[in-house]
């Protein structure tokens, strides 16, 4: 396959485009990866208009799926325009959101717009718990958010970002959910960037965690039937092999920046040497097709040893760059997470540390600019 070439299961579309409408948001959790600097892409954030003409251009790639989020796409007060813009468009339109600020009004709204399907975040069923993980009062907010949502008869994924503070509130979880009669569950185990990385020894559960965790999703899907889907996502950390990250880099996954530059993921700018355009100078048709970023990991070609040789690259497509770039400093180098990978060593050293019973425990670091200052001073 050239690398040059879009995987053909999105016919060269990109069919998920994920619209961070803005960074800010009002929880500050541990294991975030957005950026902190919202005075910056506050003033750089694209204005209702420019949204929209984003939005044909997207579409007129053959984009399909929509997913508006953030940081916290509630904070845009033009959320519910461009909601209808895109339905007018033809997209189905997701709202991925951490349900602060979702009242029970703008949900009346969001659904007069065309708003189709909505993704809740929720850390735990215990409100101490999910108030202390986000650094704020937020359970009682999400809780009343999940209601609304399935009162006014959406679609919707709950979505559990798990670690080690919360992987024993699976069973808890599912309870709750089934009686409120939410359709979708995801207990996504997280992925280590960023702030993520910077508290993995502490967020990191042990291999028994995860296997209790995944007996307790079993027992319920057991339970539950077709009544309930739930997805348990299992960390590549454990696995010996790479994600598919984002089923292949420019394959069919878009994701747009606040400031309007258009990205394979949204960890893209961690990678140096590479050049990022912005939509307010550049066509997304060009981008996407033709731009040294969305070729320069596209396909298969690119890979290097063992990756090249292996039997598992049109499934990993070589795992994800931006791990490879965070653990090994070379965002060219084999994903870390494969056993096969000459640095695999860095995440059984992880995987062991996580594991390991007599060691000195730290706080977690919340997601803020005067956390960043200490961390650099420490």
């Amino acid at each position: 396959m050239s690398s040059q070439t879009p995987r053909l299961d999105g016919q060269g579309k990109p069919l998920w485009v994920s619209l961070e409408l803005t960074y800010r948001c009002p929880l500050k959790c541990s294991w975030c990866n957005n950026p902190l600097d919202f005075d910056d892409y506050g003033r750089r954030e694209l204005t209702t208009g420019e949204w929209k003409k984003a939005l044909e251009e997207t579409r007129a790639l053959g984009a399909l799926q929509l997913g508006f989020t953030g940081g916290e796409p509630l904070l845009r007060d033009d959320l519910e325009e461009l909601v209808a813009y895109a339905d007018r468009l033809g997209f189905y339109t997701n709202l991925i959101t951490s349900g602060i600020g979702l009242t029970e009004e703008r949900l009346r709204a969001l659904k007069a717009a065309g708003l189709k399907h909505v993704q809740l975040s929720l850390q735990a069923a215990r409100a101490e718990l999910t108030d202390a993980l986000v650094g704020a009062r937020a359970h009682e907010l999400k809780m009343e958010a999940a209601r609304l949502i399935k009162q006014h008869g959406f679609p919707m994924v709950l979505n559990v970002p798990v670690f080690k503070q919360n992987i024993a509130e699976a069973d808890a979880l599912i309870e709750w959910a089934a009686g409120l009669g939410i359709e979708y569950i995801e207990f996504a185990n997280i992925q280590y960037y960023n702030w993520a990385l910077m508290n993995r020894d502490e967020l990191m559960p042990t291999l028994e965690e995860l296997k209790a965790a995944e007996a307790t999703v079993n027992r319920w899907r057991d339970k539950l039937g077709q009544a309930m889907t739930i997805y348990f996502v299992i960390p590549d950390y454990y696995e010996g092999r790479p994600k598919a990250c984002m089923n292949g880099w420019g394959a069919i996954h878009l994701t747009l920046a606040p400031d309007g530059v258009p990205m394979p993921c949204q960890e893209a700018r961690v990678i140096p040497g590479l050049e990022f355009h912005s939509l307010r100078d550049k066509p997304l048709a060009w981008i996407w097709n033709e731009s040294p970023l969305f070729r320069k990991y596209r396909g298969l070609d690119w890979l290097p040893e063992p990756c090249a040789s292996c039997g598992d690259k049109e499934k990993d497509f070589g795992g994800c760059r931006c791990q490879a770039l965070l653990l090994t400093g070379d965002a060219n180098a084999t994903d870390p997470a494969c056993s096969r990978s000459p640095h695999h060593a860095v995440v059984r050293a992880a995987v062991a540390e996580a594991a390991r019973p007599l060691r000195f425990h730290k706080p977690l670091v919340k997601r803020s600019a005067q956390a960043v200052t200490t961390a650099f001073l420490a």
